[in-house]
């Protein structure tokens, strides 16, 4: 915990630490409760059609590549120095770090100018395979030393950090703009830990199948349930009980087909019993079960090693290190692994220098990993940052920004269209990188959406209002539900002209409604939309 790290007051204050940890449990406490994003947890209940997914949805799931992407948190900010061992300038590396480096006669080189530790060695097969990439220096501008926001600003890709979605829910939001009340037929995400990331949120749902731990996911996958429905007591306790764990069971909407792809498929290999392991071993069967999902997230956590770093760290690495290899054996196996790549992200690197507690705090960039044989080689992309020119904060100086790492699995490895991946990425033009793949196809995108249509709503101090844009002159019907996907009424069904329209909910209902949480959709052309809403 951090109460009891040894942080220099010269880099970090230490009050602002804690609270800004406590702001990042608040969140993940919300969302697991649903009140972050939230769209299974919304849809408790609902009967629900099968998805009509928009042209693009269409095209991802057809498409011939069947290409994933695993995204692996290294949560609390990873040690880049530590991790891969900058040789070619070891004398400056070991005076920055005199008590806490690795020495020479521990390290294999990758190359004659960067290492990594012995105790990673099922990376160096790996490595030695041409499945494993690493790109230097990665960060972006004025990096956050917080938890908080450097987390935010890695989902978001806003670096100024106003921004509340993440890149991969404002990619789903495209893809699914009907998702509150028609939602695909498989999860868009899966999720594991990390819960109140950005990274999955769109602008009112998030678009993950999320549990906190592989506890839970194992026993979706195993029972099609989280909860146990049998052996009850026999009492109103028990009937009790019975009610609670049938409307959790419920609010996982994907459950059944989770299970159903887990039941498909075992895996090849005996994986170890670390967190990350039992992660990436479920993840295996889900893909090798034929699941769908194109992206998962997975979490390793403990990287804010500020006191007593050299075990700790090492433990971490080993577990990172042995669960890749045998995640990437099990999908070997069954053919599936030229089809995964596996990234790490996290949310800022270390201190270039140790601190007085034998560990290292809050940093800036560091080194970022790719894993699959889709890479076809080995290597290092980017420039290594300087262990003596530094920034004002006496952090590395980032050589490759993260947006463009991005930018490069969206366009390059998932096969999205420029003009969607720039949109994703809140409209900046970034460059690729070349990591070794590429699309000869870009998967087409159909009918753009109708250009400059948008929808939100107001909260007055006596009204809620659902205002719509709209940029052309069409029929549009507005419609209310409960929770639970019943209609409630029709809160406007005529032609509008383009333009700004205002519809106060409970005026434009032809009921009286309580107070509480609602569904609206929009049918606007041949398009439809949906968001919730709360009224008080």
């Amino acid at each position: 915990m951090c109460d009891s790290h040894h942080i220099k007051p010269r880099f970090l204050n230490t009050d602002l630490h804690d609270q800004e940890h406590k702001k990042w449990n608040r969140r993940s406490f919300l969302q697991a409760l649903g009140l972050v994003g939230g769209g299974t947890m919304m849809l408790n209940g609902m009967t629900l059609s099968a998805s009509r997914p928009s042209p693009l949805a269409a095209a991802i799931s057809d498409s011939p590549t069947d290409r994933i992407i695993v995204l692996i948190r290294l949560k609390g900010g990873n040690d880049g120095l530590n991790t891969i061992v900058p040789v070619y300038d070891f004398d400056t590396y070991s005076n920055l770090r005199p008590t806490i480096r690795h020495q020479m006669s521990n390290l294999y080189n990758l190359t004659p100018d960067f290492a990594i530790p012995n105790f990673m060695s099922d990376l160096q097969s790996m490595w030695g395979e041409g499945a494993m990439k690493v790109v230097h220096g990665v960060g972006y501008d004025n990096s956050s030393l917080s938890h908080f926001a450097g987390s935010d600003i890695w989902a978001s890709t806003d670096i100024e950090n106003n921004e509340q979605t993440g890149w991969f829910g404002r990619y789903f939001e495209g893809l699914y703009p009907d998702y509150i009340v028609n939602p695909p037929e498989i999860p868009a995400a899966v999720q594991i830990g990390s819960i109140g990331n950005l990274i999955f949120d769109g602008n009112s749902n998030n678009y993950a199948f999320s549990v906190a731990n592989p506890n839970q996911l194992e026993a979706i996958a195993e029972n099609g349930t989280i909860h146990d429905m049998l052996n009850l007591p026999d009492c109103t306790y028990g009937e009790q009980l019975q009610f609670m764990r049938g409307t959790t069971n419920t609010t996982y909407t994907y459950a059944g087909t989770i299970h159903e792809a887990f039941s498909n498929s075992e895996n090849s290999v005996e994986y170890s019993e670390d967190n990350l392991a039992r992660q990436l071993a479920i993840v295996a069967r889900m893909i090798k079960g034929n699941l769908g999902t194109k992206v998962y997230m997975v979490t390793l956590g403990g990287f804010d090693t500020h006191a007593n770093q050299f075990e700790a760290h090492q433990q971490l690495l080993t577990d990172l290190s042995n669960s890749v290899k045998l995640f990437f054996d099990d999908l070997e196996v069954s053919g599936h692994a030229q089809n995964v790549m596996a990234m790490t992200i996290s949310e800022f690197g270390r201190r270039p220098d140790e601190n007085g507690s034998n560990g290292t705090d809050h940093g800036a960039a560091a080194p970022l990993f790719l894993f699959g044989p889709c890479l076809e080689g080995n290597g290092f992309v980017g420039e290594h940052p300087s262990l003596t020119d530094l920034d004002n904060f006496s952090n590395l100086q980032h050589s490759t920004d993260f947006r463009e790492v991005y930018a490069t699995i969206l366009q390059e490895w998932l096969c999205i269209d420029p003009t969607i991946v720039s949109q994703t990425l809140l409209g900046q033009n970034l460059n690729t990188i070349d990591l070794g793949f590429n699309c000869e196809t870009i998967i087409d995108p159909g009918d753009p959406p109708v250009e400059n249509f948008s929808h939100f709503v107001l909260y007055n101090s006596n009204s809620t209002v659902i205002r719509i844009n709209n940029p052309s002159t069409q029929h549009t019907v507005v419609k209310l539900y409960d929770i639970l996907g019943r209609e409630i009424s029709t809160l406007k069904n005529e032609m509008l002209l383009a333009g700004e329209h205002s519809i106060l909910v409970r005026n434009g209902s032809n009921r009286g409604l309580s107070n509480g949480q609602y569904i609206y959709r929009i049918s606007a052309g041949n398009k439809n939309y949906s968001k919730s809403l709360i009224l008080r």
